[in-house]
């Protein structure tokens, strides 16, 4: 179940990438610019779950419940982010009023949104001790 943790948690940072680079390659958000998202936003975002895919990779390679449980309450804030941009996100899509956000693929957002979710109870379980013998 670990394995399978980092396989999703990779897959879900692949979809993070493709929207962060739609985001900063419209201009991200600048003064007078469309985007909903605030950068400390969408990068806390990316930090986060970066550090936390730091500890799952050593958790992996170490062993130890400390570093699961530690990836995991990394994961919770980067769950709360996440779900902060998907309601920023929403209404510039449902509006369509042409700002940047709206320009992220929504099977990318919806992939991300799935990847994520599955590898946060992945980790729970993992760190849980489930399906361990």
């Amino acid at each position: 179940m670990a394995v399978a943790a980092l396989i999703t948690w990779l897959l879900t940072a692949v979809g993070g990438f493709v929207m962060l680079g739609k985001w900063i390659a419209g201009g991200g958000h600048r003064p007078g610019g469309t985007s909903r998202l605030a950068p400390g936003l969408v990068f806390g975002h990316f930090a986060l779950a970066a550090i936390g895919l730091v500890l799952w990779i050593v958790y992996l390679v170490a062993g130890g419940d400390v570093l699961a449980w530690t990836a995991f309450v990394v994961l919770l804030p980067v769950a709360l982010l996440g779900f902060t941009m998907l309601a920023r996100w929403i209404p510039s899509v449902r509006g369509s009023d042409g700002g940047t956000d709206a320009s992220f693929p929504i099977p990318v957002v919806v992939g991300h949104g799935l990847l994520a979710a599955t590898t946060l109870v992945l980790v729970l379980l993992t760190a849980a001790g489930v399906g361990v013998s």
